[in-house]
């Protein structure tokens, strides 16, 4: 394991029935292949060394004492390699013959494992052949040249850098209580699976669904080797499944009806998986009182670590097939959040600032279905633009436009005049643009949202997002306070795709104009517009000039609170995550960035307005994020300066 990922691979042999020399051909080759390739452990299907279809060949003395000479080879061959390789193989077993997994590294057998559950309906007569691991006590066999215990116990193998792999075979996942449970809870990081399921309509789609929820369930690492060409069609068809999934997620998937060997490999992250288990109180309280017997497996020589798993630069962005549905739960839990708000303070009314920017359009967009779905007048939503020195043309006009489309009650209400006012008051020189000029716009926009929200009834509905909590890029007791933030949880990566969404719907509801100013605004450079624009009239203060990418910051955030990750792993993902679009030092200089302001800015976090969850990161100081505002960042910015 290095930088937290061990490398895996789920293999797909041919196979000869009841041919093991052929058999073993394949395994040893594959081996081969995934050693030269760095892979850490492999697993094979189940009795692979034989074939699964066998069927009462099984009771053949032949082919048994042909199995165990093949392990003796594989033996053989793998006594000079570092990589641990997962077969499958009949096991006598005193008066027992056993379907087994064996795990082999370095010419020795680490552990032999055998299936619990034998189905013994439909197509499937394992009982005919074997006997289960519940029928077992722990008996000392001879297995190709050496001793070794085989037990009904949950075993584990601890990798010498200290990854617990336990191992099931097949029809033990479909069971009600799988051995993976009890592997997961005594510690295993990675679970490996033997499996000859044969081919069904729909069966694919279920066992698909069964492993995600398996591997989620019990935060772990799966990683599932089906039968495949070669196995006996008499009258079942085994399409042959590689499947490696990482807490619900998946990661790789064989090509099912290959005629081809198939060898599937990627990179688990168990730092990532050992973070989600200590996080979550019931998976630790449920582990109390499990066991597992562990061997250890031998060291290896570390092979030059290559990330070889593509990492998404946005992982705020909901992937998947269904993007629409995704978009509308998100805008649901941020209407259902302000909802309720307004019902419990009975307001008719919401005071919103509309500057032409990213954030407060989806906040007003919010308001918008709100007011539709609790049947209330959308006049009772009050946008109030609020040009100042900074306002360009391009944000004023849109912000007048959507105002207008939606059918809101629009105020323009200047604050030139007070701030000015302001900088008299104080004694500043207004042709100084410094955080004096900047923040006494922000908080003369807030007093004036506060004070008609006095005057009219109602509540101020925050627009500040999830990025510039993180970031501390708002101004304190400016627009840092509302009486309610429908965008404290989403970042600014996800507004953009949020609105551009309700953009296109607007366009298939033929509100085309509408649509495009949405549209305007996500192209619009994202700005506080408190400085004054250029000679041509065009924003001149660009946040991510200053401040750097919301993108990058964005997965900085991210991984840093979702998962715990050092600054090292982070920037070890976003130089895979950004690859050809930001060099190296472009993403340490931000990372640094990100670092030291979110460390300084904590007081602002400290007392956020209430606001929904929308995913699984937030920095509520009621639910999330608890921090000291005034912990050191030290530790994490000499690692980030050292990279």
């Amino acid at each position: 394991m290095q930088n937290g990922f061990i490398t895996v691979a789920a293999a797909i042999p041919q196979v000869k029935v009841a041919d093991c020399n052929f058999n073993i051909q394949q395994i040893e080759s594959m081996i081969a292949q995934a050693e030269g390739r760095g892979v850490e452990v492999i697993v094979f299907p189940e009795l692979s060394i034989t074939g699964y279809s066998c069927q009462d060949l099984f009771h053949q003395q032949a082919l048994l004492e042909k199995t165990e000479q093949s392990l003796l080879m594989l033996l053989d061959f793998t006594r000079q390699l570092d990589i641990i390789s997962i077969v499958g193989a009949p096991v006598v077993a005193g008066d027992l013959l056993l379907n087994c997994a064996v795990a082999i590294q370095k010419g020795e057998i680490l552990a032999i494992v055998p299936k619990t559950y034998l189905p013994n309906y439909s197509e499937f007569y394992e009982k005919r052949w074997f006997a289960s691991s519940q029928d077992l006590h722990d008996t000392e066999i001879w297995l190709a040249g050496q001793r070794i215990t085989v037990s009904a116990e949950p075993q584990l193998i601890r990798t010498c850098d200290g990854v617990m792999i336990g191992m099931e075979i097949c029809e033990d996942v479909w069971a009600p209580t799988p051995p993976s449970n009890r592997l997961a809870l005594a510690g295993a990081d990675l679970i490996f699976n033997l499996s000859a399921s044969d081919e069904l309509i729909g069966k694919h789609e279920y066992l698909k669904s069964l492993l995600c929820q398996q591997s989620a369930r019990t935060i772990t690492g799966y990683i599932y080797s089906g039968c495949g060409f070669g196995e006996s069609t008499q009258d079942v068809v085994y399409g042959g499944n590689a499947i490696i999934i990482e807490n619900g997620k998946m990661l790789e998937e064989a090509e099912r009806f290959s005629i081809k060997p198939q060898l599937m490999i990627t990179q688990i992250d168990v730092e990532r998986l050992r973070v989600e288990r200590r996080t979550n109180s019931t998976y630790v309280n449920a582990q109390r009182h499990q066991h597992a017997h562990i061997v250890d497996a031998h060291s290896y020589q570390p092979h030059d670590f290559e990330l070889l798993r593509n990492i998404d630069p946005h992982p705020f962005i909901p992937s998947g097939d269904d993007m629409k549905q995704s978009c509308e739960e998100i805008l649901s839990i941020q209407v259902m959040g302000l909802a309720k708000r307004l019902v419990h303070t009975n307001s008719q009314r919401a005071i919103i600032g509309i500057s032409g920017g990213l954030d407060s359009t989806l906040a007003l967009l919010v308001c918008v279905m709100t007011f539709d779905k609790l049947g209330i007048s959308r006049k009772g939503i009050v946008g109030v633009t609020m040009p100042g020195f900074g306002t360009t043309d391009r944000t004023y006009n849109n912000a007048i436009a959507l105002m207008k489309h939606l059918g809101i009650t629009t105020m323009e209400i200047s604050i030139a005049k007070a701030v000015t006012q302001h900088f008299a008051d104080i004694g500043h020189d207004a042709a100084i643009h410094d955080v004096t000029y900047e923040n006494s716009q922000a908080r003369e926009r807030t007093q004036i949202l506060m004070d008609l929200t006095n005057q009219l009834g109602g509540l101020v509905v925050g627009t500040g997002d999830l990025s510039e909590l993180a970031l501390g890029w708002a101004t304190y007791n400016g627009d840092h306070m509302s009486m309610y933030g429908v965008n404290a949880s989403v970042p600014k990566t996800l507004i953009q795709y949020l609105v551009r969404y309700v953009a296109r719907e607007m366009e298939g509801k033929d509100e085309k104009e509408a649509a495009r100013v949405l549209l305007d605004i996500v192209d619009t450079p994202i700005s506080p517009e408190l400085t004054p624009a250029d000679e041509q009239g065009n924003i001149k203060q660009k946040t991510e000039d200053l401040v750097g990418p919301y993108e990058l910051h964005d997965f900085f955030l991210y991984y840093f609170l979702r998962f715990g990750f050092s600054p090292k792993k982070i920037f070890l993902l976003a130089q895979n995550a950004f690859a050809g679009k930001y060099e190296d030092e472009i993403i340490k200089k931000w990372l640094i960035t990100f670092i030291r302001r979110f460390f300084s800015q904590q007081f602002k976090r400290s007392c956020l307005p209430d606001g929904p969850k929308v995913g699984s990161v937030s920095l509520s100081p009621r639910g999330d994020w608890r921090m000291p505002s005034d912990a050191s960042s030290a530790l994490w910015m000499k690692e980030a300066e050292s990279l």
